[in-house]
């Protein structure tokens, strides 16, 4: 017997009974043809997985409720439903926001709660099954960070006191929030900021204070959408104009660079020699410098000669400090 149908029936049965009809499980066994057994089983469900405030007349041969205000679940989950869901609590780890994270959980536990199975799924067998490890990732003030959703989605200004690492300096900002964003291991607040009045991108472990503004604040007509700013400002591929990069890696490393995946269009090719070559259009050389960095001798700028002379002064800068 589905799911669907399963609820069907409790819909049927909370629907008698909150209009005073007392019914029962003999009621419920002939309405939809299954026996007394399972009759009962459900209501025995409904009173004890679903806390539907349940009581049995004993005059009228009949349940009432005694709460009126209860009503069931409006939604009821499948097994995988289940399993995507613990899936993307798991992966919520990476959010700096303890109170979040609690909910997040309560939910998974009551819906748990909720799942008839033979073989019940439990909160701590999908803490052993899923895990998520961050590594390199920017520490971010909690409070801080719930103070920034909570203006995100109640769409509310704040002032913060912001610092520059590039610039060595802390400013004073009123900013709208309008997207969260996690890159790479750090969250971003994309925001309107009024001295700058456009988009701006914050990193939230830089920010050193946040207060409420209770004025309201309306955004500019012209305002740059979102998806285009994101688009245009993060990622080694990111930007205005874009040059072409090939980068040939050695076969020590060929087979782990091709699973990856560095831009939506990346040209891979592996050589009889065991080598890969990878080209993908960048529009800066900030990042992609300390990506290639990593990899050692075990990769060579191709083209273009800009990226490759840059990469050679900064090889060579190393070698001075060691």
């Amino acid at each position: 017997m589905s799911d669907r149908l399963k609820y069907e029936r409790f819909l049927w049965f909370h629907e008698r009974v909150k209009a005073g009809r007392y019914p029962n499980a003999g009621h419920l066994a002939h309405k939809y043809e299954i026996s007394p057994r399972t009759a009962q089983r459900d209501i025995g469900f409904m009173r004890d997985r679903l806390n539907a405030p349940l009581e049995y007349d004993h005059g009228k041969r009949g349940y009432f409720c005694s709460d009126n205000s209860y009503e069931l679940p409006s939604l009821w989950f499948t097994e995988d439903n289940i399993v995507a869901l613990s899936l993307a609590v798991r992966l919520a780890s990476s959010i700096p926001d303890s109170e979040i994270k609690q909910k997040l959980c309560e939910l998974l536990r009551r819906i748990l709660n909720l799942h008839d199975s033979d073989e019940k799924l439990c909160f701590e067998d999908i803490s052993e099954k899923i895990s998520v490890k961050n590594i390199e990732y920017s520490k971010v003030n909690e409070e801080y960070f719930h103070e920034i959703v909570n203006a995100l989605f109640n769409k509310k200004p704040l002032v913060i006191a912001y610092y520059s690492p590039h610039k060595n300096e802390k400013t004073v900002r009123t900013i709208f929030p309008l997207h969260l964003l996690l890159y790479m291991g750090t969250w971003h607040i994309v925001a309107y900021c009024t001295k700058k009045n456009g988009l701006r991108d914050f990193v939230i472990s830089r920010i050193r204070s946040i207060d409420p503004v209770e004025k309201r604040m309306s955004l500019p007509v012209n305002l740059t959408s979102i998806k285009k700013y994101v688009r245009k400002n993060f990622g080694i591929m990111q930007g205005g104009e874009t040059v072409d990069v090939h980068l040939r890696f050695s076969s020590r490393v060929a087979e782990w660079v091709r699973e990856q995946a560095w831009h939506p269009d990346q040209r891979v090719s592996l050589k009889k020699d065991g080598t890969l070559s990878l080209c993908f259009p960048v529009s800066d050389f900030r990042e992609l410098k300390h990506k290639i960095l990593g990899y050692g001798t075990d990769v060579k700028v191709v083209s273009p000669k800009s990226l490759a002379s840059q990469m050679k002064q900064e090889i060579e800068k190393m070698g001075r400090i060691y």
